[in-house]
């Protein structure tokens, strides 16, 4: 599928939250998936990423996760100065905000002339554990959450004392979990508690820990695993496919809005 690009800002309560929406030119209506970025906000990888989901049926919607300590539209660096700004975002922001965002994007969804109203989640990273506490919003039927950080911690936003542990039973979504075994943020016991505490509680779950490092899924610096990353959209994709069922396009789209012409390219 060809897909378009948007940008909307959508308002909450500490301000407006630009968020970049990618969808399919061809009419009709498609399943509608949030995607929580790393730190990092919309990154080339992270946009990359939710152009790959959008081409195959969704509207996929990316927040800038930290809309109220940045100028809009900023992108921090895969250094080291954008990750200490990032990780110091990540405990700035209250924990009331991180959910009050999700439900804006979500409303914005569900009312969105393109959406089915089926909705999902993804994330990396922080986004991960953003994905996570999605899937305890009403009407989020899945979360793909990819190398989630600091749920086991109990260490996300002010006060680095996060609830997300205390209320997995109320995640109604289907889950993917999926780890790296050589994640340094994320230990073996780490992985272990989030785990043990899902199953004791019945969560609709899926679970895989793969012989790679943090960032495996990210298309740029050495850590990239490509076969790894492909396995796991694979997985992405069958829970999406499974649980928001697939969308209504007309199948056409004009020439003139892919930008084909007789000439050669």
């Amino acid at each position: 599928m060809i897909i378009q690009e948007e940008q909307i800002d959508l308002q909450t309560p500490v301000g407006a939250m630009r968020t970049y929406v990618y969808r399919p030119v061809a009419e009709g209506k498609y399943p509608g998936v949030v995607f929580f970025s790393e730190i990092y906000q919309q990154t080339g990888p992270i946009r990359r990423s939710a152009m790959f989901l959008a081409g195959h049926g969704y509207v996929v919607a990316v927040p800038e996760i930290f809309h109220e300590l940045n100028p809009i539209g900023a992108v921090l660096a895969y250094d080291k100065q954008g990750t200490d700004k990032g990780n110091a975002d990540k405990i700035a922001k209250t924990l009331q905000s991180y959910d009050d965002d999700c439900g804006e994007v979500f409303s914005y969804l569900t009312k969105h002339s393109a959406c089915t109203g089926m909705l999902g989640a993804i994330g990396i990273c922080i986004g991960g554990h953003l994905a996570f506490r999605a899937g305890m919003q009403s009407g989020v039927r899945a979360s793909a959450c990819f190398y989630a950080t600091d749920i086991h911690k109990r260490s996300l936003a002010e006060g680095m004392n996060d609830n997300s542990l205390d209320r997995i039973p109320e995640i109604g979504a289907e889950l993917l979990m999926i780890w790296g075994r050589q994640d340094p943020h994320i230990p073996t016991e780490g992985r272990a508690l989030i785990y043990q505490r899902l199953s004791e509680v019945g969560t609709q779950f899926t679970w895989h820990e793969f012989n790679g490092q943090h960032a495996f899924m990210r298309d740029e610096g050495h850590r990239y695993d490509p076969e790894l990353s492909a396995l796991c959209w694979k997985l992405v994709l069958a829970l999406f496919g499974r649980q928001l069922g697939e969308g209504r396009g007309s199948g056409t789209e004009e020439a003139s809005v892919k930008g084909v012409k007789d000439s050669c390219c």
